[in-house]
């Protein structure tokens, strides 16, 4: 009987669903005009300028003598900080109070790229052949995050590459072709319709052209300077 229970509860496992990832936001929801106040603008700002400096929530209180509750409601736009406290924060940046009001009611920024207006440019598989298409771009923003997205185009000309090593995370989209891609020690035999999502700072590319032409989405992303 507990053999029969012990089956019956592995068949019950194997048919519950595997867990989902965890988000920490919902890409899909709509954000609230509240989001757009001038607290979470300032708040985006001081965390921006924080991270960009290295420092730590505990280290910028140290320097401002203001408490870690208090940066942290600061920096969700939980509280309006006087103007004291901007001035202090100011001082610990080298930077002008105005800085902080940056963010607020900002232009966000959008690209619409026609078919067959995409920039060619060059980059590091260029000399083998590989030919990139720019689909947009978009410098500085309040994300903090850089994100080239390109179509990566190989021909009977191109040759493997497999060594790219870069900063940041990368998403490559399998549309035409097929190939075999390296990624560290790993290979992956990619179709039209597989995707593969990798550390770019492992060496990286495609190792073996195996059905040309070959066409894939190639979108890297990296914290921005």
């Amino acid at each position: 009987m507990d053999d029969l229970d012990s089956a019956a509860d592995a068949t019950a496992d194997a048919a519950l669903p595997k867990s989902k990832p965890v988000f920490s936001q919902d890409p899909h929801r709509v954000r609230e005009l509240a989001e757009r106040n001038l607290e979470m603008a300032i708040g985006r700002s001081v965390r921006a300028f924080r991270r960009q400096q290295g420092m730590t929530v505990a280290d910028l209180a140290a320097v401002t003598g203001l408490s870690i509750g208090m940066l942290s409601k600061i920096e969700n736009g939980i509280t309006s900080p006087s103007l004291t406290t901007l001035q202090i924060l100011s001082h610990a940046f080298s930077t002008p109070i105005t800085s902080f009001f940056r963010g607020y009611e900002e232009r966000r920024e959008c690209q619409h790229v026609k078919a067959g207006e995409h920039l060619e440019i060059e980059r590091r598989g260029t000399r083998a052949g590989h030919q990139y298409h720019l689909l947009g771009h978009i410098g500085s923003n309040s994300s903090g995050v850089v994100v080239e997205p390109y179509v990566i185009t190989l021909t009977a000309e191109s040759d493997t590459f497999p060594a790219f090593q870069h900063d940041g995370i990368e998403l490559l989209y399998m549309l035409e072709g097929e190939v075999t891609y390296r990624h560290g020690d790993s290979l992956y035999h990619l179709e039209p319709g597989d995707s593969l999502f990798f550390d770019a700072d492992a060496p990286h590319g495609p190792e073996v052209l195996v059905k040309l032409p070959a066409r894939y989405l190639s979108i890297i992303s990296y914290p921005q300077a």
